[in-house]
């Protein structure tokens, strides 16, 4: 009897030690923010600015090996900024969970990048292509092929990436999908690689590098800061919103990294039009 009482008290225990913990974090200690190491230099700046304000920030850093909506919606971080909006759309959708974005941050331009050739039109027919793997990438790399003439998606296309998106493929390309992380490195095998620009950077490359980049008004493709829905209005949260979205972030931005990352600051409603984006140019 006492040990059936034990064994229900220990687990109602450890239930409300687990809410505690994923709850109380954000009023009681500091504000843990998920990040990878594309935006590491930013988001150090923003944590010293942040001390001046009053507000504690600690950095979590994630590998490529573990996503950080999982560690969110875990409770080990309150926040997190890695991804574009088109990305976490389709992590929620996949796992039924509902993250939201509180604030817009960077463009990183995807870019098509080479070490055998100088311009698109040189790429050959037959040609390996090496693309980002997750879907939402996947989708943004097609549809910068087709910006530089070199496919045609599906008159249906949903921004989403698979072997069944491309509609037309004159030059019989043959497309790659892997790891975002390894399309540097698939570079010298390939010949031709299409890269996201926080992985391009971590590889030495810049926007300038690149045979053709997407454009600042890539909507799907803005970067971040998301928070669990219920946590959206938080007052300390909105605050690192705040300090992210000032001039003096924007002037560090853009020296520190050379104008590959671009600031773009717009608000939720606005951002919540991205999928009009979609609409084949």
């Amino acid at each position: 009897m006492y040990r059936k009482l034990f064994s229900v008290f220990f687990i109602v225990l450890l239930v409300v030690i687990g809410c505690s913990k994923g709850n109380a974090s954000i009023e009681e200690g500091p504000i843990k923010v998920g990040i990878r190491s594309s935006e590491l230099r930013t988001w150090e700046y923003l944590e010293e600015r942040a001390k001046e304000e009053g507000l504690d920030i600690e950095l979590v850093h994630f590998s490529s090996t573990y996503d950080p909506n999982e560690a969110l919606l875990d409770g080990e971080i309150d926040v997190n900024a890695f991804q574009h909006v088109a990305f976490l759309d389709t992590f929620n959708e996949k796992t039924a969970s509902d993250i939201v974005p509180i604030g817009t941050t960077i463009i990183a331009p995807l870019g098509i990048y080479s070490s055998k050739y100088e311009s698109i039109e040189e790429i050959p027919e037959g040609s390996q292509i090496a693309i980002p793997n997750d879907s939402s990438n996947w989708g943004r790399a097609l549809l910068l092929l087709q910006e530089a003439g070199l496919i045609t998606v599906k008159d249906d296309f949903d921004g989403l990436g698979g072997e069944d998106k491309v509609k037309d493929n004159p030059k019989k390309l043959e497309l790659i999908p892997m790891d975002s992380f390894n399309t540097p490195r698939a570079m010298e095998d390939t010949g031709v690689s299409v890269i996201g620009n926080g992985i391009a950077v971590e590889a030495g490359l810049t926007l300038k590098d690149a045979l053709l980049h997407e454009s600042e008004t890539a909507k799907p493709y803005i970067n971040i800061i998301a928070a669990k829905s219920e946590h959206k209005e938080n007052e300390k949260l909105k605050q690192i919103v705040a300090l992210y979205q000032t001039d003096e972030t924007k002037k560090f931005i853009e020296e520190t990294y050379d104008g590959n990352y671009i600031p773009t600051f717009i608000t939720l409603e606005e951002l919540s039009t991205y999928k009009e984006t979609y609409s084949r140019k």
